[in-house]
C-alpha cells in the first residue's frame, strides 16, 4: 500500500485488515479519533509504535512527554509541521510492510 493508498482508506468505517499496530494508530489519527490512535500506540511497544505515540503526544502539545516516546523510538523529536511528520511516519511504516 503506499500512502495515497492509505490516506484514501480513512474514508472507511475500519482500518484496512492486517495493518501494524504503529499504522493503524496513524490511521485513527488522521480519521481524528485521537484516543483510540494513542491507545493504539501506546499498546505497541515496538519503536514504530514508540515513533507515533511520540508524534501523538506532539499532536496534543505535550512537548516533553513526546521528547520522551521519540527518544524510546531512536528518534530524535522534530518541530516540522505535523502533515509533514505524518506523512513521513506513514510512509517509512508503509514501506517496511511486506507486499500482500
Amino acid at each position: 500500500m503506499n500512502l495515497d493508498a492509505f490516506k484514501a482508506s480513512t474514508e472507511a468505517s475500519e482500518p484496512p485488515a492486517n495493518l501494524p499496530m504503529a499504522l493503524r494508530a496513524l490511521w485513527f489519527d488522521r480519521k481524528g479519533n485521537w484516543e483510540m490512535a494513542h491507545e493504539t500506540a501506546q499498546s505497541d511497544k515496538s519503536k514504530d509504535g514508540s515513533w507515533v505515540h511520540g508524534y501523538l503526544h506532539r499532536v496534543e502539545g505535550d512537548l516533553d512527554n513526546a521528547s520522551y516516546w521519540y527518544g524510546q523510538s531512536g528518534r530524535k523529536r522534530t518541530d516540522n509541521p505535523l502533515e509533514e511528520e505524518w506523512e513521513k511516519i506513514a510512509s517509512t511504516l508503509l514501506a517496511a510492510v511486506p507486499a500482500a
